[in-house]
């Protein structure tokens, strides 16, 4: 079993923390990354809806079954740790001042999100950063972003009925940085002083971020009802509005994103009037390459489905970026997450893999019964091993009482007897008990699991005879070098070796196939003593004498030679 399997048993490794990414215009994507060698390992899709003048999900209960399906289509345990992705709901920037505590930061931005009109029907749950070299006197620049509390809510509940746990929740912005950084898509741009533009289309219009190599420096947001525009409108309408924006934002470079099949990133970077050099990908079905290798077992037509989001998610903490939202710890200082449960990315030699705290505990829950194992074992072990060791003890002090009583009633005979030789009858009965018992032990020791000892006997000449069957000969030859090498003074010998059959006729006709048995015979004996004669008739001396009587008396039918038999007088 590789270090893989054991973690994941445990808890651990790569099926411990699934990434999930809810993007429009795909639906809900889960995604496997092989980090080492910058792959998806696994992917698959379930279409769903979400609304996008609302930004939420339209069903919680259609996420529940993608979610399900998924799983199994990918055949992930569903007892795991999620960090999920969502679109983006609302970005923004504001300074404070240096002496605001924390938690008043967090009241002052929540006044200025409750401003939008989607946190006036709903309450926010808002994460926010401070934003790199932005201090000015007293003040400080701030990044927040903020999603629906009853959303996150809904998610977390749906994957904890499903046995999931939710441990993460970043949105999009950032998970597309993330997966430009990992896949190098953009690594002329987040150079370090590198100014460039990211600019990102959806359906309900564009957005730029201002960039400095890997860090945000503003953003801005431009609603325009894409839909309403047939053909070349929609570039000309982009190009129009963007043109003055862009001109706010000097860079030595421009980088498009579309996230609509309404818009072709390339079509539009060839349309846009600004200086630098400009990029593009179509994050969309205009899509022609995708951004990382995948595996053979991602299908083609599959592969072109992956977003930057989803690559960006499940990138978790092998990219560092300065800009980092997590919606359930509320708050982040310098893009640290202040969530206990949040995986951390471990690597173990070749093995990277995200442990969480609850997996940790079960790391130590094991490691615990590992080292408890041994000791169990000793306890259930030891006193067995003991019993079966005074059993035999108990076996050889009866046999000693025995041989003490017979070497008592042989001196009682010795005493009555003087011409009885006693040490000598001694010798001869230890002698002959302790080779019958040697011959006893080896055979218990030696017979492989495929031979059966169908005769056997142990004579007090220290004289063996071993018969028995097998269904194959290395079986025989091992069994008979084990009584060799147990036996040592016996001069045993493979007597007899032969394939079990009624008759020739069934000899020759053996299936190669199938299963043949043999006999065979080891013995110290010679062919006189495995053959003795048998017993002299005592009818048959009586007999002989019976002939050599008549003999003497002429009485016999051919006694005497015939002269002229059958030949005439005259």
């Amino acid at each position: 079993m590789d270090l893989n399997s054991i973690l994941s048993q445990l808890g651990v490794g790569s099926k411990d923390t699934v990434y999930l990414s809810v993007t429009p215009g795909v639906g809900l994507e889960l995604i496997q990354l092989d980090t080492s060698s910058r792959t998806v390992k696994n992917y698959a899709y379930r279409p769903l809806e979400y609304n996008e003048s609302l930004r939420e999900l339209a069903d919680i209960e259609a996420f529940k079954n993608a979610v399900t399906e998924l799983f199994a289509e990918l055949k992930i345990n569903i007892k795991s740790n999620v960090v999920l992705n969502l679109p983006m709901v609302l970005f923004g920037s504001k300074e404070l001042p240096l002496l605001l505590a924390d938690d008043a930061v967090t009241e002052a931005l929540t006044s200025e999100v409750e401003q939008s009109y989607i946190f006036k029907r709903y309450e926010p749950v808002i994460s926010w950063i401070d934003a790199n070299n932005s201090q000015s006197g007293d003040m400080r620049k701030l990044f927040y972003s903020a999603v629906q509390k009853n959303t996150i809510d809904d998610i977390k509940n749906a994957l904890t009925e499903l046995g999931a746990n939710l441990s993460g929740v970043e949105m999009s912005l950032t998970s597309i940085l993330k997966a430009l950084a990992f896949s190098g898509l953009a690594e002329e741009q987040m150079k370090e002083n590198i100014s460039w533009n990211l600019m990102l289309i959806t359906q309900s219009g564009y957005s730029i971020c201002s960039m400095i190599g890997k860090n945000i420096v503003d953003y801005y947001e431009e609603p325009l009802a894409i839909k309403s525009f047939e053909g070349d409108e929609i570039y000309n309408a982009i190009n129009a509005s963007a043109q003055i924006t862009l001109m706010s934002y000097p860079a030595n470079y421009l980088y498009v994103i579309s996230e609509t099949d309404m818009v072709s990133a390339e079509l539009l970077s060839k349309r846009l009037q600004t200086d630098g050099i400009v990029n593009f990908w179509e994050n969309n079905s205009f899509k022609k390459q995708d951004a990382l290798p995948v595996s053979l077992e991602v299908l083609e037509e599959t592969a072109h489905k992956i977003s930057l989001e989803a690559i960006g998610i499940a990138v978790g903490s092998n990219v560092s970026m300065p800009v980092k939202f997590n919606f359930l710890s509320g708050s982040a200082t310098e893009g640290a997450s202040d969530d206990p449960n949040e995986p951390v990315h471990v690597v173990l030699g070749t093995t990277e893999f995200d442990i969480s705290p609850n997996a940790a505990r079960n790391v130590a829950a094991a490691a615990a019964v590992v080292l408890l194992i041994p000791a169990v074992i000793a306890f259930m072990v030891v006193p067995m091993v003991a019993k079966q060791k005074q059993t035999l003890l108990d076996d050889v002090n009866a046999k000693l009482q025995q041989t003490d009583a017979e070497i008592k009633r042989l001196q009682e005979e010795q005493n009555k007897q003087n011409d009885f030789d006693v040490n000598a009858e001694i010798k001869k009965v230890l002698g002959n008990n302790r080779s019958k018992l040697m011959a006893y032990t080896a055979l218990g020791e030696s017979v492989p699991k495929k031979l059966w000892v169908t005769y056997f006997v142990a004579k007090d000449d220290g004289k063996f005879d071993i018969k028995g069957d097998s269904s194959n000969v290395e079986d025989i030859y091992l069994f008979f070098r084990n009584m060799k090498d147990s036996l040592i003074s016996t001069k045993l010998r493979l007597h007899k070796l032969e394939m079990k059959t009624e008759s020739v006729d069934e000899a020759v006709t053996i299936d190669p196939n199938q299963p043949t048995d043999y006999e065979f015979e080891i013995t110290n004996m010679t062919d006189a003593e495995l053959n003795p004669p048998p017993p002299p008739d005592p009818n048959a001396q009586q007999q002989a004498q019976q002939a050599d009587e008549q003999k003497n008396k002429g009485g016999g039918l051919l006694s005497k030679p015939l002269l002229n038999f059958g030949k005439s007088n005259n």
